[in-house]
């Protein structure tokens, strides 16, 4: 029998979309559903929202059980033949609100937080001690397993698992499977969606799309660097930063502009906060966000509890086509995030990178692209610098090392000396208290 594993399941919406996609999956209705967490509550939440669809939609066909904090964690793992991590160590409160306010004081507004930016690199010192502990764990209980990483920083977790444990591990991101919709919908080119190939690759959420033809084989690339120009000329919208690289860098990415704004030194700045309202910047954005997916959770569980009416429709999530093609051999592609080795030639073996990967019975094998585009690759570097030096810190455990993942971190750069940089670093340290306490 297939054992999926959700560490993080907590996470209600999340494990509803990627375990149900995995209820509408043949292969995959019988499994075994191991469902873990440290907050009861939501375990609860989540128990009670996957069982009834499971009988909605699977006629009770999964068999799902629950595991709560660190004593039963091994207990869960056992035997897994895959692991799906979603967790966020310390949650929205205390520590996503520690990462946004006490930047605040030092004059450093962010956006997102989670991937790059002083936020992204306490989010990834946080998370990664927890995550070794998995991977201890994983070893020794399935050592065979696919742990599927969906927990941001994707590109610092992902790597330092891939460098420094040894379990099968692959990271995983949103963006890259919705790149080219997302973008001939902004731009009214639908008709060009049937048929087209493209080509993804570089970091993630600042992977490139560096070809994108019609079924007749013509580059679409003229045509939506017009179309691109034109609608960041005809006034503000949500995509402003990532048409701006476009008409800057030549190539469109795969994240979001609220990501992208807060990546590099060019558009939140202290000195020109102009360019805020320029380029509508969404500043606290991820805040924001949090507080109506807690509402929007909260008013969806009365409903759901009140009437049981729960169905699913597989999503275009890539969890469940990753453990189809797997268990089947039937062949899957997708954008993976994965160890370079090689794969892009001018970015660094130990970066973590997202390029297109085969997945089949023996497993994920990514492809390799060649060079990127020199300016490209400068991008992509300039946060791989400060994604390497965080994974250092953590390896080491050192506070200099913090020191000097944000003293190469573009935006944090661009805006504070030294100095406040390391008195940054010292204040979040201290204020996560225990979720940081190992850095010395």
């Amino acid at each position: 029998m297939v054992k999926i594993v959700f560490i993080g399941a907590g996470s209600t919406v999340f494990v509803r979309n990627v375990i149900g996609d995995c209820m509408c999956t043949p292969v995959l209705q019988d499994a075994e559903i191991a469902l873990y967490d440290i907050s009861p509550e939501r375990l609860k939440d989540s128990e009670i929202i996957l069982s009834a669809l499971n009988q909605n939609i699977n006629e009770g066909r999964a068999h799902i059980s629950c595991y709560l904090g660190e004593a039963q964690r091994k207990a869960a793992l056992k035997d897994a033949t895959f692991v799906i991590n979603a967790i966020q160590v310390g949650g929205y409160e205390p520590s996503t609100i520690i990462d946004f306010e006490i930047p605040k004081k030092y004059g450093l507004r962010q956006t997102i937080a989670d991937t790059l930016g002083i936020g992204g690199i306490m989010r990834a010192l946080r998370t990664i001690p927890v995550m070794d502990s998995f991977a201890h764990e994983i070893e020794e209980v399935c050592p065979d397993a696919w742990l599927l990483n969906y927990t941001n920083p994707m590109a610092m977790l992902t790597g330092y698992m891939l460098r420094y444990t040894d379990v099968k591990t692959v990271g995983l991101c949103h963006s890259v499977q919705v790149c080219s919709r997302e973008l001939f919908e902004q731009l009214d080119m639908q008709d060009k969606l049937e048929g087209r190939k493209e080509v993804i690759a570089g970091i993630n959420h600042m992977a490139w799309l560096l070809s994108i033809k019609d079924k007749n084989g013509v580059d679409l690339y003229p045509e939506i660097k017009k179309r691109a120009a034109a609608k960041n000329a005809a006034g503000k919208h949500e995509n402003m930063v990532r048409f701006d690289y476009i008409k800057n860098f030549g190539y469109y990415c795969t994240e979001s502009s609220e990501h992208n704004a807060e990546y590099n030194p060019f558009y939140i700045k202290s000195k020109y906060p102009e360019l805020i309202e320029k380029f509508a910047i969404p500043l606290d954005e991820y805040p924001r966000r949090c507080i109506r997916q807690i509402k929007g959770w909260e008013e969806d569980k009365k409903n759901i509890l009140a009437n049981g009416k729960i169905s699913h429709e597989r999503s275009n999530e890539y969890a469940s086509y990753i453990m189809e093609a797997i268990i089947t051999s039937k062949p899957y592609a997708l954008g993976g995030n994965v160890l370079n080795n090689g794969l892009i030639f001018n970015l660094p073996d130990e970066a973590c990178v997202e390029v297109p990967c085969l997945v089949n019975g023996t497993g994920i094998t990514p492809c390799r692209i060649g060079p990127l585009p020199p300016i490209l690759a400068a991008m992509n570097m300039t946060n791989i610098n400060t994604q390497l030096l965080t994974i250092e810190a953590a390896r080491t455990k050192t506070r200099e090392a913090i020191y000097h993942a944000a003293m190469l971190d573009p935006h944090t750069a661009a805006e504070l000396s030294i100095d406040d940089i390391r008195a940054l670093c010292d204040e979040l340290i201290d204020a996560h208290g225990p979720y940081m306490a190992m850095y010395k």
